[in-house]
């Protein structure tokens, strides 16, 4: 792909000019239905009726050695694939996909790759789609670097809601420590670093640890907007997904998991220099086991989106669950400029002062 291409579809991610939604119909008249986020039910466009989901039990998790081993695949579901943007997706076979529901380009072909694990449980939608334009919108207005004007004629498009796949994790880990930590000793005529030796254990529990599985949407993005209930997730039921489209991972259990303990030992590492004061480190070896390990693969909900703004798309994401937003805005070149001006007076001024005082 050239790369003004590739460029074009990185700006045109998540904004398609229409959502193709799974189709199911109603026993009463046949018509189309759709999962009613608000009412929290199977609702028929056509003649209104409205059917209770079967929530089953939340979901438990699974042995760790299940998903390293696991060969179970999503059944009556297929992939297909983006040729533009690259994404995903989980289509039904009754389904015909005409366009990405990532790019809104046509290049969708099907491929001949099995969908992966079958998601033991779904956080549904609760954030009906209506109340998603005005929580992306007073967004907008905080982003204090955004231009003015952009604030101003912000209007979102394109919203609809996917399923993202993510990997949850518990666990119990035990860390021991040695390290060497250095703290800065200032003295009316001389500044020296001290040296110090640390060790010792910490011992930390993970409940629900979450892990991206599709390149969808990045990390980042997915921890801005979080937590999501995956706790409470209830069983996977096709019911939730009427009306939406799934993504699939393109990262498996065994690498989500091996991700999952890299940002553990990352976080145990930060609580491990919390209990200490220090200016600079030498050095720290942790090693750290991971006991009772267990997971679940659990499909969480997104509403995606984008404003325009002098022909650049900009994307926001919407926790479907709780409307928390984040994504990208353009950058006004005066508040960036002022600011960094201000903060270089104002370190320049700390340290003139600093020096006259001295």
């Amino acid at each position: 792909m050239k790369k003004e291409q590739y460029d074009k579809a990185q700006e045109k991610l998540y904004s398609d000019d229409n959502v193709e939604m799974n189709i199911y119909k109603c026993p009463n008249c046949g018509g189309e239905t759709i999962f009613d986020v608000a009412q929290q039910k199977v609702l028929c466009q056509y003649c209104g009726s409205r059917f209770d989901i079967n929530a089953d039990t939340t979901v438990t998790e699974k042995n760790i050695d299940e998903l390293l081993n696991e060969a179970k695949v999503w059944d009556n579901v297929e992939v297909y694939s983006c040729e533009t943007c690259g994404a995903r997706q989980i289509i039904s076979n009754q389904d015909v996909a005409h366009e990405c529901s990532f790019c809104g380009t046509k290049h969708i072909i099907k491929t001949n790759e099995l969908p992966g694990l079958k998601p033991q449980g779904v956080v549904p939608f609760k954030m009906p789609v209506e109340n998603v334009a005005n929580l992306a919108k007073n967004w907008v207005k905080k982003k204090f670097f955004a231009p003015r004007n952009f604030k101003k004629s912000a209007m979102p498009e394109n919203i609809h809601g996917v399923y993202n796949p993510v990997f949850t994790f518990d666990c119990e880990t035990k860390t021991s420590y040695s390290g060497r930590l250095g703290e800065r000793i200032n003295t009316n005529k001389s500044s020296y670093i001290r040296y110090f030796y640390i060790n010792g254990n910490i011992d930390v529990k993970y409940d629900d640890f979450l892990v991206q599985a599709s390149s969808n949407i990045t990390t980042t993005t997915l921890n801005k907007l979080s937590p999501f209930s995956t706790n409470d997730a209830p069983v996977y039921n096709e019911d939730y997904l009427r009306g939406f489209k799934a993504s699939t991972y393109n990262k498996d259990g065994k690498a989500c998991w091996k991700e999952g303990q890299d940002l553990m030992r990352g976080d145990i590492r930060k609580r491990i220099l919390q209990r200490y004061r220090y200016d600079t480190i030498d050095f720290l070896d942790a090693k750290t086991a991971f006991l009772k390990q267990k997971y679940k693969y659990v499909l969480v909900p997104v509403y995606v989106g984008h404003h325009t703004y002098r022909g650049k798309l900009y994307n926001f994401y919407v926790n479907g669950e709780n409307g928390k937003v984040t994504g990208k805005t353009p950058l006004s070149i005066f508040k960036v400029s002022l600011v960094t001006i201000l903060t270089i007076l104002l370190v320049a001024g700390f340290v003139y002062l600093t020096c006259f005082l001295d």
